[in-house]
């Protein structure tokens, strides 16, 4: 059996190269995409990057790195759009393709390679349409698992490829620094380190045992197997969503609980329509909030039933924002989020519940909001009072 051939496709600063791609004047400037001081930046060009600017840092601290660049407004419809057309690029080479993110996915091309040539000539008739078809270029890394063909795609930045043949994998892999094997972030990086672990070699050359015993069994068992390049696998092109959010980030700190109340039901009502949209229901809800000093908190519930009702999921948002009992504390973002999905509806009932009750009136609200847009209905708790 022949081995695979994986391709992994990344858009290069997707965000600022769809900005620069509409409006030429940004062209040769540094351009940032995160406009507004509370909130935080999306993507960077290059020249930005080079000033220090990435990704989740807050728009505040960039105008000091770079008070020269261009803040634009994202404009996630425009992303999307473009996305959409990118992935269509892509199923025209592979019908195996899974998507990670609007701006990056795995494609198995080993069938294609008969009809549209090798590997590499596959990923340069790619690179070719993506840029003549949205203006934008894109890096591919080409192996044969998706591990290593990440890895390459991102040591090819921007607007390459790098290929890695079966021979050459683990002299690419072993020099690499350990944070480069997924899972690894900084807790584990540091944890490592402390073993004297810095390179994937390093790692690749301890006893398995000896990294479960550090990590644990599941962690220190992935890590030994990626470290010798052992990942089976494949690209999948129907992969659910694995949870639904919707945050908000406020011009100011917020201490009033009634604000905070009104924010939370106005993110759940976000979350529960895009919930029902994918006949999805959740099991799990969660709230994280974010205090003025950036401190982070989270909290979880998990039912014993998955529910899609807007009220349901937010009966349990606001026990969990209650709970917290936070006496006036100052924030500065809440999100809510659902996960733990079944596309089944529940057969247990509450017991005495309307037959016509919360489900019912969500699917109306769903369905005026289709025909006249959306917040054309809502709960008259988010409906601003008139001047």
């Amino acid at each position: 059996m022949s081995a695979s051939t994986i391709l992994h496709v990344d858009m290069d600063a997707f965000f600022a190269s769809v900005a620069e791609h509409d409006d030429p004047s940004l062209k040769g400037r540094a351009v940032v995409i995160g406009a507004g001081v509370r909130s935080v930046v999306s993507s960077a060009n290059y020249l930005a990057r080079t000033f220090g600017i990435h990704a989740a840092m807050p728009v505040g601290k960039a105008k000091r790195l770079a008070p020269h660049a261009v803040f634009v407004t994202p404009n996630m419809a425009r992303y999307s759009e473009v996305s959409e057309s990118i992935m269509e690029i892509f199923q025209q080479y592979t019908p195996l393709v899974e998507p990670l993110s609007l701006d990056e996915a795995f494609l198995d091309v080993t069938g294609s390679k008969r009809l549209l040539g090798s590997g590499r000539e596959i990923a340069q008739a790619i690179r070719a349409q993506v840029e003549a078809q949205e203006g934008i270029t894109c890096s591919v890394g080409i192996a044969s698992s998706k591990f290593i063909a990440k890895l390459a795609s991102g040591r090819c930045k921007p607007n390459g490829i790098l290929e890695i043949p079966d021979d050459r994998i683990l002299g690419f892999l072993h020099p690499l620094p350990v944070s480069a094997i997924w899972g690894v972030g900084p807790k584990t990086k540091e944890e490592l380190e402390r073993l004297g672990l810095f390179t994937v070699a390093d790692i690749a050359h301890t006893p398995r045992e000896t990294l479960i015993r550090a990590l644990g069994e599941a962690a220190g068992s992935s890590l030994y197997e990626l470290a010798w390049a052992r990942d089976y696998r494949e690209v999948v092109t129907d992969d659910p969503d694995k949870s639904i959010s919707a945050a908000v980030t406020f011009d100011r700190d917020i201490d009033d609980p009634e604000i905070l109340l009104q924010e939370l039901l106005r993110m759940t009502e976000k979350v529960a329509s895009r919930l029902r949209e994918k006949s999805y229901f959740a099991k799990t809800m969660s709230i994280k909030i974010r205090f003025a000093d950036f401190t982070t908190v989270s909290r979880s519930k998990t039912l014993p039933i998955a529910i899609d009702s807007t009220h349901d999921i937010y009966e349990v948002v606001k026990t969990l924002f209650i709970a917290l009992k936070l006496n006036g504390a100052r924030l500065r973002l809440v999100s809510v989020n659902l996960e733990n999905f079944s596309d089944e509806a529940p057969i247990q009932l509450e017991l005495g519940a309307r037959e016509k009750g919360w489900r019912e009136a969500d699917s109306a609200v769903d369905k005026a909001q289709a025909r006249f847009g959306s917040g054309s209905v809502r709960p008259g708790r988010l409906i601003e009072p008139e001047e």
